[in-house]
């Protein structure tokens, strides 16, 4: 079989058709991940004999004839912030790298139930902090189209696993742009859902009311595929919502997608951009023009202040999150450990990483007496002029909102880490819309061969809350045409 071109949606008919096995399948990108990993470095671990003993449950339910989930056998790789019970969950951090998770996920509960293959847990920026996976305190994950560069991150080891063939598909989570950024410098697609659409029960927390987890895959059609498994109200996560959507997300309605109309905002196209992400997003809006797409120029004002705003709030939720990794539940503390103050050094001075232990700093700074007001309300009544923004824009005859996912495509390693500042401008298109809650997608301007060497150019489409069907539809749209 050619992994290569295999989707979940193809998966699914020839395990039917019996074109190959579930463990043939399995077995395929265990092979590639002995085979290619070790230069892309996307895994910091794999479960070659869970992988294996779950496919063979699937051929078994094949045989008798049982009616399967779209995803049953569907290798599918793991961010190392989902806690997947009897594994490892690092979080890409030395603070919890002998942490063994105790029970599974609300999201890997589902996937269990659709028969789903676990291939493995993921590289990633340390608690998530960082958009190069350069902060992860195990090693650098690289680009599978060009290991002198970044994956991006912080979902980093998931993009480079779909777009380097060793995984079918994979899950992240989204922060500021942590799933999207990283699949448009890999080529792949990423969905970040609607803030609450998607249950945050065992995920291991960075800013709680911006966290969001999705699907990082091929193809849309794959996206649509494993969100629908996914999504849900759990009664674990009191964010995440009881949505009934209108439409049967496996089967979207093209026509409909090509009445919507989308806005371009004039802000993300005022400057900034590298000349292949313009020239590419340029391409990509002539695409939905020939078909038939409608566009109308809009104005977000406010999405000058996002990444300011973004980088008060995220630290403060950040620096109370990971009070819990003080050495007593969690930790590294060693025995004759005389004082607290001891185990504080010990534990987080030696645990966090430097990136971890500066939003630490900075969200206690932005929560403390005589600052909370001057920052994190300020930034709070910022957040709700952002999200002001994109609801008029949504009243004013705009169903969709068009945007470049990345300033530049990626970057060399090593090239902005010693200018935080500057790796931050590279969420500077996705962070909108995780202040606003809102569902974005990272689309792929065209298919990337990794032969030829060439970086990958993607754009973002971002909807309203809880139409996710519209994001989806359109992009399937764009990539069937």
């Amino acid at each position: 079989m050619n992994i290569q071109n295999l989707t979940i949606a193809s998966l699914g008919k020839s395990l039917q058709e019996k074109e190959f096995s579930a463990e043939e399948v399995t077995r395929a990108f265990l092979n590639n991940i002995k085979e290619n990993d070790k230069s892309i470095g996307a895994y910091l671990a794999v479960f070659e004999k869970g992988a294996m003993e779950e496919a063979k449950l699937v051929d078994e339910a094949i045989k008798r004839n049982e009616a399967l989930s779209p995803i049953a056998g569907a290798p599918i790789a793991l961010k190392d912030n989902l806690v997947l019970e009897g594994t490892k969950t690092t979080a890409g951090s030395k603070i919890l790298e002998n942490y063994v998770a105790s029970y599974d996920a609300t999201i890997i509960r589902k996937l269990k139930t659709h028969k789903a293959v676990f291939l493995g847990k993921t590289n990633m920026d340390e608690f998530a902090m960082g958009s190069s996976t350069e902060n992860s305190a195990f090693h650098t994950t690289k680009n599978p189209y060009d290991t002198s560069r970044v994956p991006g991150g912080s979902s980093g080891g998931s993009a480079a696993a779909v777009a380097g063939n060793c995984a079918l598909a994979a899950l992240g989570s989204d922060t500021g742009g942590s799933i999207r950024q990283p699949a448009a410098l890999c080529g792949v697609v990423g969905l970040k859902p609607t803030y609450g659409a998607v249950s945050r029960f065992g995920l291991i927390d960075m800013a709680s009311s911006l966290d969001q987890i999705g699907p990082i895959t091929k193809t849309v059609e794959d996206a649509a595929i494993l969100f629908d498994a996914i999504r849900g109200k759990d009664s674990y996560d009191a964010t995440s919502v009881d949505r009934e959507y209108d439409e049967d997300f496996l089967n979207l309605n093209f026509e409909k997608a090509k009445k919507l109309t989308v806005g371009v905002p004039k802000e993300y196209f005022a400057g900034g951009l590298s000349d292949e992400v313009k020239k590419g997003v340029e391409s990509a809006m002539e695409k939905f023009k020939r078909i038939g797409i409608a566009f109308k120029e809009i104005s977000l004002p406010h999405t000058k202040y996002a990444l300011s705003c973004y980088y008060i709030i995220m630290p403060a939720e950040v620096s109370t999150n990971l009070a819990r990794f003080d050495g007593v539940r969690y930790g590294r503390a060693k025995e004759n450990i005389k004082t607290l103050k001891d185990v504080y050094i010990e534990t987080r001075g030696i645990g966090f990483g430097t990136e971890t232990k500066r939003r630490i700093l900075l969200g206690t700074f932005v929560l403390s007496s005589g600052y909370y007001d001057a920052y994190y309300t300020k930034a709070q009544k910022v957040r709700r002029l952002i999200i002001d923004d994109f609801k008029k824009s949504f009243e004013n005859g705009v169903d969709i909102i068009f945007t470049p996912v990345t300033p530049e495509t990626a970057f060399k390693i090593g090239e902005k880490t010693i200018d935080p500042l500057s790796m931050y401008l590279s969420d500077v298109f996705t962070i909108p819309a995780n202040l606003a809650g809102l569902p974005a997608i990272s689309i792929p301007i065209k298919r990337y061969p990794l032969d030829r060497k060439e970086l990958p150019v993607a754009f973002q489409l971002i909807g309203k809350h809880f139409h996710e069907p519209d994001i989806l539809s359109l992009g399937m749209l764009y990539e069937r045409e």
